[in-house]
Protein backbone atom coordinates (compact mmCIF):
# COMPACT_ATOMS: atom_id res chain seq x y z
CA UNK A 1 0.00 0.00 0.00
CA UNK A 2 1.45 3.52 -0.96
CA UNK A 3 1.42 5.94 1.92
CA UNK A 4 -0.43 8.60 1.69
CA UNK A 5 0.09 12.45 0.87
CA UNK A 6 1.76 13.68 3.86
CA UNK A 7 1.97 17.33 2.83
CA UNK A 8 -1.08 19.46 3.62
CA UNK A 9 -2.97 19.78 0.16
CA UNK A 10 -2.40 18.42 -2.92
CA UNK A 11 0.30 15.74 -4.20
CA UNK A 12 3.28 17.31 -5.08
CA UNK A 13 4.53 14.94 -8.57
CA UNK A 14 8.45 14.77 -9.75
CA UNK A 15 8.05 15.02 -13.67
CA UNK A 16 11.97 14.88 -14.70
CA UNK A 17 15.52 15.29 -13.76
CA UNK A 18 18.61 16.32 -14.93
CA UNK A 19 21.88 16.64 -13.41
CA UNK A 20 25.58 17.40 -14.53
CA UNK A 21 28.57 15.50 -14.32
CA UNK A 22 30.33 15.84 -10.98
CA UNK A 23 33.78 17.75 -12.41
CA UNK A 24 36.27 17.02 -9.32
CA UNK A 25 38.10 19.93 -8.11
CA UNK A 26 42.04 19.75 -9.37
CA UNK A 27 43.49 22.98 -6.76
CA UNK A 28 42.61 25.32 -9.30
CA UNK A 29 39.02 27.48 -10.19
CA UNK A 30 37.35 24.84 -12.47
CA UNK A 31 35.82 25.77 -16.02
CA UNK A 32 31.93 26.30 -14.47
CA UNK A 33 31.06 28.87 -11.89
CA UNK A 34 27.97 27.82 -10.10
CA UNK A 35 25.48 29.40 -12.00
CA UNK A 36 27.02 27.92 -15.44
CA UNK A 37 26.24 24.21 -13.74
CA UNK A 38 22.89 25.16 -13.02
CA UNK A 39 21.77 26.74 -16.42
CA UNK A 40 23.45 23.45 -17.88
CA UNK A 41 21.29 21.02 -15.93
CA UNK A 42 18.17 23.51 -16.08
CA UNK A 43 18.45 24.12 -20.09
CA UNK A 44 18.65 20.50 -20.74
CA UNK A 45 15.40 19.66 -18.50
CA UNK A 46 13.36 22.53 -19.75
CA UNK A 47 14.49 21.60 -23.79
CA UNK A 48 12.43 18.57 -23.35
CA UNK A 49 9.38 19.76 -21.79
CA UNK A 50 5.77 20.55 -23.87
CA UNK A 51 5.60 23.80 -21.57
CA UNK A 52 7.66 27.00 -22.12
CA UNK A 53 10.28 28.15 -19.28
CA UNK A 54 7.69 31.14 -18.94
CA UNK A 55 5.15 28.85 -18.04
CA UNK A 56 7.18 27.93 -14.59
CA UNK A 57 5.21 29.54 -11.05
CA UNK A 58 8.88 29.59 -9.66
CA UNK A 59 12.29 28.75 -9.52
CA UNK A 60 14.07 27.76 -6.49
CA UNK A 61 17.74 26.82 -6.02
CA UNK A 62 20.01 25.76 -3.47
CA UNK A 63 23.64 26.71 -2.84
CA UNK A 64 25.91 27.28 0.10
CA UNK A 65 28.57 29.76 -1.70
CA UNK A 66 27.66 31.65 -4.79
CA UNK A 67 30.24 33.68 -6.24
CA UNK A 68 29.99 37.36 -5.90
CA UNK A 69 28.23 37.94 -8.92
CA UNK A 70 25.60 35.29 -8.18
CA UNK A 71 23.90 37.11 -5.58
CA UNK A 72 20.52 35.27 -5.37
CA UNK A 73 21.78 33.13 -7.75
CA UNK A 74 18.31 31.17 -8.17
CA UNK A 75 17.44 34.45 -9.69
CA UNK A 76 20.58 34.58 -11.99
CA UNK A 77 19.75 30.84 -13.10
CA UNK A 78 15.95 31.47 -13.76
CA UNK A 79 16.44 34.95 -15.82
CA UNK A 80 19.87 32.76 -18.33
CA UNK A 81 17.62 30.15 -18.65
CA UNK A 82 15.12 32.78 -20.47
CA UNK A 83 12.09 31.78 -17.56
CA UNK A 84 11.69 36.05 -17.85
CA UNK A 85 11.28 39.08 -15.73
CA UNK A 86 8.29 37.67 -14.17
CA UNK A 87 8.84 34.32 -13.05
CA UNK A 88 9.94 34.68 -9.18
CA UNK A 89 13.11 32.86 -8.89
CA UNK A 90 15.30 32.57 -4.81
CA UNK A 91 17.92 30.74 -2.94
CA UNK A 92 17.98 28.67 0.11
CA UNK A 93 20.71 27.53 1.80
CA UNK A 94 20.90 24.78 4.71
CA UNK A 95 24.37 23.59 4.03
CA UNK A 96 25.01 20.34 2.47
CA UNK A 97 20.94 19.53 1.87
CA UNK A 98 20.26 22.96 0.04
CA UNK A 99 19.28 21.17 -2.50
CA UNK A 100 16.95 18.95 -0.97
CA UNK A 101 15.59 21.83 0.91
CA UNK A 102 14.79 23.56 -2.61
CA UNK A 103 12.78 20.73 -3.48
CA UNK A 104 11.00 20.93 0.39
CA UNK A 105 10.28 24.22 -0.44
CA UNK A 106 8.99 23.98 -3.85
CA UNK A 107 6.60 20.97 -2.67
CA UNK A 108 5.41 23.05 -0.11
CA UNK A 109 4.30 25.75 -2.24
CA UNK A 110 2.67 23.44 -4.57
CA UNK A 111 1.08 21.59 -1.84
CA UNK A 112 -0.91 24.46 -0.29
CA UNK A 113 -1.74 26.00 -4.29
CA UNK A 114 0.65 28.69 -4.11
CA UNK A 115 2.82 27.32 -7.50
CA UNK A 116 1.70 24.43 -9.90
CA UNK A 117 4.98 23.98 -11.73
CA UNK A 118 8.40 24.86 -10.08
CA UNK A 119 11.99 24.31 -11.25
CA UNK A 120 13.99 22.77 -8.04
CA UNK A 121 17.10 22.04 -7.45
CA UNK A 122 21.15 22.85 -6.23
CA UNK A 123 24.71 23.96 -7.94
CA UNK A 124 27.63 24.66 -6.30
CA UNK A 125 31.66 24.99 -7.70
CA UNK A 126 33.69 24.47 -4.63
CA UNK A 127 36.30 25.11 -6.84
CA UNK A 128 35.54 28.72 -6.75
CA UNK A 129 34.42 28.48 -3.61
CA UNK A 130 36.86 32.07 -2.43
CA UNK A 131 40.28 32.67 -0.54
CA UNK A 132 39.99 35.74 1.24
CA UNK A 133 41.95 38.55 3.06
CA UNK A 134 42.17 37.81 6.76
CA UNK A 135 40.66 40.86 9.11
CA UNK A 136 44.04 41.93 9.86
CA UNK A 137 44.70 43.03 6.04
CA UNK A 138 41.24 44.20 5.99
CA UNK A 139 41.56 46.52 8.64
CA UNK A 140 45.12 47.59 7.04
CA UNK A 141 43.47 48.23 3.51
CA UNK A 142 41.32 50.48 5.43
CA UNK A 143 43.82 52.55 7.18
CA UNK A 144 45.23 52.70 3.60
CA UNK A 145 42.51 53.93 1.72
CA UNK A 146 42.45 56.87 4.52
CA UNK A 147 45.58 57.63 3.97
CA UNK A 148 45.35 61.03 1.18
CA UNK A 149 49.06 62.32 0.86
CA UNK A 150 51.98 60.47 0.05
CA UNK A 151 54.04 60.76 3.49
CA UNK A 152 51.04 58.90 5.45
CA UNK A 153 50.66 56.33 2.56
CA UNK A 154 54.00 55.69 3.15
CA UNK A 155 53.57 55.49 6.84
CA UNK A 156 50.96 52.76 6.23
CA UNK A 157 52.91 50.65 3.99
CA UNK A 158 55.55 50.29 6.97
CA UNK A 159 53.57 49.13 8.87
CA UNK A 160 52.37 46.28 6.15
CA UNK A 161 53.82 42.66 8.08
CA UNK A 162 53.09 38.87 6.91
CA UNK A 163 50.51 38.20 8.77
CA UNK A 164 48.51 40.48 6.82
CA UNK A 165 48.99 38.35 3.91
CA UNK A 166 48.13 34.94 5.17
CA UNK A 167 44.61 34.42 2.97
CA UNK A 168 41.77 32.70 4.78
CA UNK A 169 40.36 29.63 2.92
CA UNK A 170 36.65 29.77 2.34
CA UNK A 171 36.29 25.77 1.59
CA UNK A 172 38.10 25.29 4.61
CA UNK A 173 36.54 27.68 6.75
CA UNK A 174 33.12 27.16 5.75
CA UNK A 175 33.60 23.36 6.21
CA UNK A 176 34.77 23.74 10.33
CA UNK A 177 31.54 24.28 12.44
CA UNK A 178 31.82 27.87 14.17
CA UNK A 179 29.65 26.28 17.15
CA UNK A 180 31.51 23.41 18.32
CA UNK A 181 35.26 24.36 16.37
CA UNK A 182 35.29 21.00 14.61
CA UNK A 183 35.81 20.30 11.06
CA UNK A 184 33.07 18.19 9.25
CA UNK A 185 35.92 15.26 9.38
CA UNK A 186 36.66 15.75 12.66
CA UNK A 187 32.92 14.83 13.58
CA UNK A 188 33.15 11.72 11.56
CA UNK A 189 36.53 10.91 13.59
CA UNK A 190 34.21 11.41 16.73
CA UNK A 191 31.12 9.18 15.32
CA UNK A 192 34.35 6.25 14.28
CA UNK A 193 35.50 6.31 17.98
CA UNK A 194 31.63 6.50 19.44
CA UNK A 195 30.69 3.34 17.33
CA UNK A 196 33.68 1.39 17.06
CA UNK A 197 34.17 1.73 13.15
CA UNK A 198 37.66 0.70 12.12
CA UNK A 199 39.76 2.34 9.37
CA UNK A 200 39.29 -0.72 7.75
CA UNK A 201 35.46 -0.92 7.82
CA UNK A 202 35.82 2.87 6.34
CA UNK A 203 37.95 1.67 3.18
CA UNK A 204 36.16 -1.46 2.22
CA UNK A 205 32.91 1.02 2.10
CA UNK A 206 34.96 3.70 0.04
CA UNK A 207 36.52 0.90 -2.70
CA UNK A 208 32.75 -0.43 -2.64
CA UNK A 209 31.67 3.11 -3.51
CA UNK A 210 33.96 3.18 -6.50
CA UNK A 211 33.11 -0.21 -8.14
CA UNK A 212 29.49 0.61 -7.61
CA UNK A 213 29.75 3.95 -9.92
CA UNK A 214 32.10 1.87 -11.72
CA UNK A 215 30.15 -0.60 -13.16
CA UNK A 216 27.10 2.16 -13.25
CA UNK A 217 28.80 4.50 -14.92
CA UNK A 218 27.64 3.77 -18.46
CA UNK A 219 24.16 3.78 -17.65
CA UNK A 220 23.69 7.15 -15.56
CA UNK A 221 23.41 8.85 -18.88
CA UNK A 222 19.78 9.36 -19.05
CA UNK A 223 20.46 11.85 -15.88
CA UNK A 224 23.30 13.33 -16.89
CA UNK A 225 23.64 16.76 -18.83
CA UNK A 226 26.94 16.69 -20.64
CA UNK A 227 29.49 19.65 -19.94
CA UNK A 228 31.77 21.23 -22.49
CA UNK A 229 34.62 23.16 -21.03
CA UNK A 230 36.29 24.52 -24.70
CA UNK A 231 38.78 21.96 -24.75
CA UNK A 232 37.07 18.83 -24.03
CA UNK A 233 33.30 17.30 -23.24
CA UNK A 234 32.52 15.86 -19.80
CA UNK A 235 30.21 13.34 -20.15
CA UNK A 236 31.09 11.29 -16.72
CA UNK A 237 31.20 12.12 -12.94
CA UNK A 238 35.09 12.39 -12.98
CA UNK A 239 36.12 12.01 -9.96
CA UNK A 240 35.89 8.03 -10.05
CA UNK A 241 39.27 5.66 -9.50
CA UNK A 242 38.25 2.66 -11.03
CA UNK A 243 41.49 0.74 -10.09
CA UNK A 244 40.95 1.91 -6.40
CA UNK A 245 41.83 -0.92 -3.76
CA UNK A 246 42.27 -1.71 -0.27
CA UNK A 247 46.28 -1.36 -0.20
CA UNK A 248 46.04 1.76 -1.95
CA UNK A 249 43.45 2.87 0.45
CA UNK A 250 45.18 1.77 3.33
CA UNK A 251 48.51 3.52 2.43
CA UNK A 252 46.82 7.42 2.81
CA UNK A 253 47.09 9.48 6.03
CA UNK A 254 44.53 10.17 8.29
CA UNK A 255 44.00 13.93 7.56
CA UNK A 256 41.91 15.27 10.54
CA UNK A 257 43.94 13.71 13.13
CA UNK A 258 47.40 12.75 11.63
CA UNK A 259 48.15 10.55 14.85
CA UNK A 260 45.10 8.18 15.71
CA UNK A 261 42.52 9.11 12.98
CA UNK A 262 40.82 6.92 10.35
CA UNK A 263 39.40 9.70 7.96
CA UNK A 264 41.36 9.73 5.24
CA UNK A 265 40.82 11.84 1.51
CA UNK A 266 40.27 7.91 0.21
CA UNK A 267 37.03 7.47 2.66
CA UNK A 268 35.86 10.94 2.26
CA UNK A 269 33.37 12.92 -0.18
CA UNK A 270 35.37 14.32 -2.97
CA UNK A 271 35.14 18.35 -3.33
CA UNK A 272 33.80 18.36 -6.53
CA UNK A 273 31.67 21.25 -8.87
CA UNK A 274 28.12 20.21 -10.01
CA UNK A 275 24.31 21.09 -10.57
CA UNK A 276 20.89 18.45 -10.43
CA UNK A 277 17.63 19.91 -10.91
CA UNK A 278 14.02 18.66 -11.26
CA UNK A 279 10.99 20.03 -12.10
CA UNK A 280 7.68 19.53 -9.64
CA UNK A 281 4.24 19.82 -10.51
CA UNK A 282 0.89 20.16 -8.86
CA UNK A 283 -2.06 17.59 -10.69
CA UNK A 284 -3.56 20.92 -12.25
CA UNK A 285 -0.12 21.45 -14.46
CA UNK A 286 -0.06 17.57 -15.28
CA UNK A 287 -3.06 17.47 -16.84
CA UNK A 288 -2.33 21.22 -18.35
CA UNK A 289 0.74 20.33 -19.93
CA UNK A 290 -0.38 16.26 -20.61
CA UNK A 291 2.84 15.25 -18.33
CA UNK A 292 3.71 11.94 -17.26
CA UNK A 293 4.55 12.26 -13.91
CA UNK A 294 7.53 9.89 -12.77
CA UNK A 295 6.83 10.14 -8.89
CA UNK A 296 5.18 11.84 -5.77
CA UNK A 297 7.08 13.40 -2.99
CA UNK A 298 5.16 12.09 -0.03
CA UNK A 299 7.17 13.18 2.71
CA UNK A 300 10.30 15.04 4.21
CA UNK A 301 11.60 15.20 7.76
CA UNK A 302 14.44 17.76 9.06
CA UNK A 303 16.04 16.91 12.28
CA UNK A 304 18.48 19.25 14.89
CA UNK A 305 21.52 17.13 16.59
CA UNK A 306 24.71 17.50 18.59
CA UNK A 307 26.90 19.61 15.56
CA UNK A 308 30.26 17.33 17.26
CA UNK A 309 27.74 14.87 16.05
CA UNK A 310 26.45 16.09 12.79
CA UNK A 311 27.11 12.91 10.65
CA UNK A 312 24.32 11.36 12.52
CA UNK A 313 21.69 13.51 10.73
CA UNK A 314 19.97 10.64 8.96
CA UNK A 315 19.64 8.77 11.15
CA UNK A 316 17.78 11.08 13.22
CA UNK A 317 15.21 12.68 9.85
CA UNK A 318 14.83 8.72 8.83
CA UNK A 319 13.53 7.51 12.37
CA UNK A 320 11.12 10.39 11.61
CA UNK A 321 9.63 9.64 8.55
CA UNK A 322 9.67 5.57 9.53
CA UNK A 323 7.68 6.45 12.97
CA UNK A 324 5.55 8.71 11.06
CA UNK A 325 4.38 6.25 8.30
CA UNK A 326 4.08 2.89 11.45
CA UNK A 327 7.37 1.31 9.34
CA UNK A 328 10.22 -1.02 9.40
CA UNK A 329 13.48 -0.27 7.01
CA UNK A 330 12.01 -3.52 5.08
CA UNK A 331 8.91 -1.44 4.25
CA UNK A 332 11.26 0.71 2.14
CA UNK A 333 12.96 -0.38 -1.79
CA UNK A 334 15.70 1.81 -2.07
CA UNK A 335 17.54 4.18 0.47
CA UNK A 336 20.54 6.47 -0.70
CA UNK A 337 22.18 7.91 2.46
CA UNK A 338 24.71 11.07 1.04
CA UNK A 339 28.29 9.65 1.69
CA UNK A 340 29.66 12.67 3.22
CA UNK A 341 32.27 10.00 4.78
CA UNK A 342 31.98 6.65 4.90
CA UNK A 343 32.37 6.38 8.22
CA UNK A 344 29.27 8.70 8.63
CA UNK A 345 26.98 6.25 6.63
CA UNK A 346 28.48 3.70 8.29
CA UNK A 347 27.76 5.31 11.90
CA UNK A 348 24.16 6.18 10.36
CA UNK A 349 23.55 2.53 9.95
CA UNK A 350 24.63 1.10 13.02
CA UNK A 351 23.02 4.13 15.16
CA UNK A 352 19.62 2.66 13.72
CA UNK A 353 19.22 -0.69 14.32
CA UNK A 354 21.24 0.30 17.92
CA UNK A 355 18.32 -0.52 21.04
CA UNK A 356 20.19 1.86 23.47
CA UNK A 357 20.32 4.88 20.13
CA UNK A 358 17.39 4.28 18.92
CA UNK A 359 15.54 4.18 22.81
CA UNK A 360 17.72 7.45 24.30
CA UNK A 361 17.94 9.68 21.23
CA UNK A 362 15.24 8.50 18.45
CA UNK A 363 12.55 7.69 21.05
CA UNK A 364 11.93 4.45 19.25
CA UNK A 365 10.82 1.35 21.82
CA UNK A 366 12.47 -0.73 19.41
CA UNK A 367 15.47 -0.38 17.22
CA UNK A 368 14.76 -0.35 13.33
CA UNK A 369 16.07 -3.48 11.36
CA UNK A 370 19.27 -3.33 9.67
CA UNK A 371 19.11 -1.10 5.89
CA UNK A 372 19.93 -4.00 3.31
CA UNK A 373 23.44 -2.63 2.04
CA UNK A 374 22.36 -3.79 -0.98
CA UNK A 375 19.42 -1.84 -1.60
CA UNK A 376 21.61 1.49 -0.12
CA UNK A 377 23.50 3.66 -2.55
CA UNK A 378 23.31 1.23 -5.66
CA UNK A 379 25.75 3.24 -7.48
CA UNK A 380 27.88 4.39 -5.25
CA UNK A 381 27.56 8.41 -3.82
CA UNK A 382 29.35 10.97 -2.41
CA UNK A 383 32.95 9.02 -1.76
CA UNK A 384 33.00 8.51 -5.20
CA UNK A 385 30.89 10.53 -6.94
CA UNK A 386 31.93 13.70 -4.94
CA UNK A 387 29.89 15.80 -2.96
CA UNK A 388 29.47 19.61 -4.45
CA UNK A 389 27.32 20.58 -0.60
CA UNK A 390 24.43 22.58 -2.30
CA UNK A 391 23.59 20.11 -5.42
CA UNK A 392 23.77 16.77 -3.44
CA UNK A 393 20.38 16.95 -1.66
CA UNK A 394 19.10 17.02 -5.15
CA UNK A 395 21.19 14.96 -6.96
CA UNK A 396 20.02 11.96 -4.45
CA UNK A 397 16.50 12.31 -5.02
CA UNK A 398 16.95 12.28 -8.44
CA UNK A 399 18.66 9.09 -8.23
CA UNK A 400 16.77 7.54 -6.28
CA UNK A 401 13.95 8.18 -8.49
CA UNK A 402 16.13 6.46 -11.58
CA UNK A 403 17.08 3.09 -8.99
CA UNK A 404 13.39 2.80 -8.25
CA UNK A 405 12.24 2.92 -12.34
CA UNK A 406 15.24 0.52 -13.02
CA UNK A 407 13.89 -1.60 -10.36
CA UNK A 408 10.71 -1.33 -10.67
CA UNK A 409 10.12 -0.26 -7.29
CA UNK A 410 7.41 2.06 -5.45
CA UNK A 411 8.73 3.30 -2.25
CA UNK A 412 12.46 5.07 -1.66
CA UNK A 413 14.62 7.61 1.12
CA UNK A 414 16.88 9.54 0.50
CA UNK A 415 18.59 11.53 3.29
CA UNK A 416 21.95 13.54 4.39
CA UNK A 417 23.54 14.54 7.92
CA UNK A 418 23.86 18.75 7.51
CA UNK A 419 26.90 20.83 8.88
CA UNK A 420 25.81 22.29 12.26
CA UNK A 421 23.81 19.37 13.54
CA UNK A 422 20.89 18.58 11.34
CA UNK A 423 19.60 15.98 8.80
CA UNK A 424 16.88 15.78 6.26
CA UNK A 425 15.30 12.99 5.01
CA UNK A 426 12.78 12.78 1.64
CA UNK A 427 10.38 10.03 0.67
CA UNK A 428 9.39 9.54 -2.63
CA UNK A 429 7.42 7.15 -3.96
CA UNK A 430 6.16 5.72 -7.69
CA UNK A 431 2.52 5.46 -8.36
CA UNK A 432 -0.51 7.13 -7.90
CA UNK A 433 -1.67 7.27 -3.80
CA UNK A 434 -3.77 4.37 -2.88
Amino acid sequence: MNAPNAFPGRPVYIVDGARTPQIKARGVPGSFHASDLGVAAGRALLLRQPFQPSDLDEVIFGCVSSGPDEANIGRVISLRLGCGHHVPAWTVQRNCASGMQALDSAAKNIALGRADLVLAGGTEAMSHHPVLFNEKMVAWLAGFNRAKTLPQRVRELAKLRGAHLVPVIGLLRGLTDPVVGLTMGQTTEELAHRFGITRAEMDAFALQSHQRLAAAQDSLADELVPLYDGQNAIEHDNGLRADSSLEQLAQLKPVFDPKYGRVTAGNSAQVTDGAACLILASADAVEKYKLAPRARIVDVAWSGLDPAQMGLGPAYAIAQLLQRHHWDTGDVDWWEINEAFAGQVLACLIAMSDANFCRDELGCDTPFSPINSDRLNPDGGGVSLGHPVGTSGARIVLHLLRVLEANDATRGIASLCIGGGQGGAMLIERGTPS
